[in-house]
């Protein structure tokens, strides 16, 4: 494609040097760059692009694009307002807009959005329409799936990725849509049919600073990104209003928007419900009449994913049966609330909760089900927002028989730095603090204890619990690694679990 054709979807650039070169790829990193490249020099948070010019030339760009004049020669400059925008549309236009064909939905808000997009590719596969998922866990299609290196890919990698999996036969695509994406523009080249908010609770404030700022990045995909446009003029906003959020989404919303809740009054509501150790019953009510489902999810956090899933297949049209046959068929989310295998007589679940919120769902709903003991191991992520770690303390302590503190992903902090935060939130509960060495003697009062080693924390989890007891992993869910330094190792929740229940014998 040349070089002024994939300018044509800009409305405002200052090309200098000559417009008819013929552009082979898309490049933001100077060490991909091959020859015939278009190199975006992205003004990023730890380096800037520009400092990678002769790199990229000397890998064969023949035309840079920055929102800053560049002294640079021998190839073509284009100067636009914001790069990472540009590099968004004009990707989506050199990959032949991948998502203008095919149904999108795009779901965002702190928790739920994974377990949301497993649901609504079940409807969509049960409706006719299978799906290319782009999440946390993996970017998938078919028999085709890939590592999740970030939930929602840069630009670039987006639309070469969706372009692959819709070539490949998807007839839709289901895309989680982060704060952190929204706020740079990632998502800004696809044409979206759906959006989904699930919920905004305390996250990332390590990178947005405030939750003002956070929902901002979050309200992009229902403004700037869901206004009906001429080639998809039926857009819709499913939204959660029983969160404070949501109501402020839906009023803001550029498209009509279709409301769920459990709590207030909604267009897709909870008749009747029963929670239990197997799953949930329900009986909902929509815009289209009653609606029963069966799900093996559990708690009430995962029927609110429920209605976000039921609310975009209404979105989108398709039949009940489209609808309950997903829900009903979906089994489990890898690290989403995951049972490991035992013949014990105990319950042990893997869960990816790393909000204070997420935790308190998924404690919430144990507690419901009324377990002999509740045991509950997490960790706070290092170089992250500091200011969750007591909160999330006090939930697990408030809510568990015994919380085990240990690392998450600690990467450059002290854990045992980490450690001192969480415990701060425990402090004021006046609890027996436990050593690892009298925990291997059981423990019989309700209390909390601190080891650095996951490894042995999980261990020690597995084993002080009894017949009945509750054992819940939480803050790693579907990851395979631990973060220690800058190095990345092998470490696997539920393996770890599996180990150690073989150790009991």
């Amino acid at each position: 494609m040349k070089l002024a054709q994939l300018l044509g979807c800009l409305s405002q650039a200052e090309l200098t040097g000559d417009g008819d070169i013929e552009i082979a790829g898309l490049y933001y990193d100077s060490r991909q760059v091959r020859p015939g490249g278009l190199f975006f020099a992205l003004a990023g948070v730890k380096s800037d692009g520009a400092r990678f010019l002769e790199a990229a030339v000397r890998g064969g760009a023949v035309a840079v694009v920055a929102d800053r004049p560049l002294a640079v020669s021998g190839v073509s400059v284009v100067q636009v307002p914001d790069a990472r925008l540009a590099m968004s549309l004009m990707a989506s236009l050199f990959y032949g807009r991948p998502t203008a064909t095919v149904p999108v939905v795009g779901i965002t808000g702190t928790n739920g959005k994974t377990t949301t997009s497993y649901l609504i590719e079940g409807i969509l596969e049960a409706g006719g329409l299978p799906a290319a998922v782009l999440g946390t866990i993996s970017y998938r299609f078919g028999e085709t799936t890939r590592p999740a290196p970030n939930t929602t890919p840069e630009s670039v990698d987006l639309q070469r990725t969706l372009r692959e999996l819709v070539d490949l036969g998807a007839k839709s695509v289901v895309m989680e849509v982060s704060s952190h994406s929204l706020e740079q523009h990632r998502p800004d080249g696809c044409l979206f049919d759906v959006a989904v908010f699930t919920n905004l609770t305390r996250d990332h404030l390590d990178y947005h600073l405030d939750m003002d700022s956070y929902f901002a990045s979050k309200l992009r995909l229902f403004t700037d990104l869901l206004a009906p446009s001429g080639g998809k003029p039926l857009r819709r906003a499913v939204v959660n209003l029983d969160d404070p959020y949501g109501v402020r989404v839906a009023a803001a919303a550029k498209a009509p928007v279709l409301s769920y809740a459990m709590a207030g009054k909604a267009d897709l509501t909870v008749a009747e419900v029963d929670f239990s150790v197997h799953g949930i019953r329900c009986l909902l009510r929509t815009p289209r009449g009653e609606l029963s489902l069966v799900s093996e999810l559990l708690g009430r956090f995962n029927l609110y994913n429920i209605l976000a899933a039921v609310g975009v297949g209404l979105a989108l049209g398709l039949s009940d049966d489209a609808i309950r046959e997903g829900i009903q068929g979906h089994k489990k989310v890898p690290g989403r609330v995951e049972r490991v295998a035992n013949d014990q007589g105990i319950t042990v679940l893997v869960d990816y909760a790393h909000t204070g919120d997420a935790l308190e769902n998924v404690l919430a709903t144990i507690a419901e089900l009324k377990p002999p003991r509740i045991i509950t191991l997490f960790g706070c992520g290092g170089d992250r927002d500091k200011g969750k770690r007591p909160l999330m303390g006090e939930i697990a302590a408030r809510y568990s028989d015994l919380a085990i503190l240990t690392s998450d992903n600690p990467r450059t902090e002290d854990p045992q730095a980490i450690l001192a935060d969480v415990r701060a939130g425990i402090t004021p509960l006046s609890l027996r603090e436990y050593s690892q060495k009298e925990l291997e003697a059981g423990f019989t009062e309700k209390g909390f204890a601190a080891i650095e080693s996951r490894r042995e924390a999980v261990r020690t989890a597995i084993l002080v619990a009894r017949p009945g007891d509750i054992v819940i992993l939480a803050g790693k869910g579907h990851e395979d690694y631990q973060i220690i330094g800058t190095e990345k190792f092998h470490f696997d929740d539920c393996e770890e679990a599996a180990a150690a229940l073989r150790l009991r014998g």
